[in-house]
């Protein structure tokens, strides 16, 4: 299972944006039955440089918040890729200084 982009979590998102939490409870609910079915057997922790917390979420999440110094790896892309869209209203201009 691919956490990242993952269709079903979009879909959730999608009904939530409709207006239909019921729906999105639901189908993100699927998401969470199939994260926890596969996290039995497989690796799903997207990090490529392995630490001590590899693959446990809740631990590695809740120093990051502690300390306030950085995001974990696995949230990085995705951060860098709201900040690009963000910057793309002053046309970049603050990757340029």
């Amino acid at each position: 299972m691919k956490i990242d982009d993952n269709p079903l979590e979009k879909g959730a998102m999608k009904a939530f944006h409709r207006g239909n939490r019921v729906e999105g409870l639901k189908i993100q609910d699927r998401f969470v039955d199939t994260l926890h079915e596969t996290m039995k057997e497989q690796d799903h922790c997207s990090c490529k440089k392995a630490c001590k917390y590899h693959g446990k979420c809740v631990e590695c999440v809740a120093i990051h918040r502690a300390h306030q110094e950085h995001l974990p790896n696995c949230f990085r892309d995705m951060v860098n890729r709201k900040i690009k869209s963000l910057s793309e209203l002053t046309e970049h201009t603050v990757l340029d200084n």
